[in-house]
Parts: structure tokens; C-alpha cells; sequence
């Protein structure tokens, strides 16, 4: 189980990237793949490219790339990198892996 459920039951998860590097490339396939495990059609992932519009970063005070924010439920968390450590996501979002299904 997690600690927090969204009121609305959806995660509200944004993911801020500068391009398709190597980097941004793996943050958003291991976030899906930590999502489609943990969170199965509980989640929403807004993807924004600050090569494209970095205005955005100021909104959420991105220093580094990539970066995950969860901003439903609160509290917001940040998560800096490339997402490969399933542990640290898991624990950074507060999802439990007993959240599996059997």
C-alpha cells in the first residue's frame, strides 16, 4: 500500500527533460516501467522539454535535468537523474513494493 492516496485515486507525476539524450531517454522509460509495476492506471506523466519551453523550469525550481516531480499526492517530491534506481524512486514517491498485484 502507499502512504498517501491522491483524493482523485491519479498521480500527477512531471518529468522535465532537455531533449532526447541518453539520460532523458532512460529517466522516462524506467519511469514508466516503475508506474505500469506500481501505480497500473492510477498515473498521468506530463513530459516537458526545457529545450523547448524553459520558462517552465521556474515554476517548479528545476536546478538539474532530468527531474521528476510528483505533484499529486503531496507532498511534492523531486527526484534528480536518470531513474535507474528502482529503490530510490520507489521510497522517493512513496509507493511501497507490496503494492503489486500477485
Amino acid at each position: 500500500m502507499t502512504n498517501t492516496e491522491p483524493a482523485n485515486g491519479i498521480w500527477e507525476l512531471r518529468l522535465y527533460i532537455a531533449g532526447q539524450t541518453p539520460r532523458s531517454v532512460a529517466a522516462l522509460s524506467n519511469l514508466k516501467r516503475y508506474c505500469e509495476e506500481h501505480l497500473k492506471d492510477k498515473y498521468t506523466i506530463e513530459v516537458i522539454d526545457l529545450l523547448q519551453h524553459p520558462q517552465l523550469a521556474e515554476g517548479d525550481q528545476i536546478l538539474a535535468i532530468p527531474t521528476l516531480v510528483k505533484k499529486v499526492p503531496e507532498p511534492i517530491r523531486k527526484i534528480i537523474g536518470d531513474l535507474s534506481n528502482e529503490e530510490k524512486v520507489l521510497v522517493g514517491l512513496d509507493i511501497r513494493s507490496t503494492d503489486r498485484q500477485p
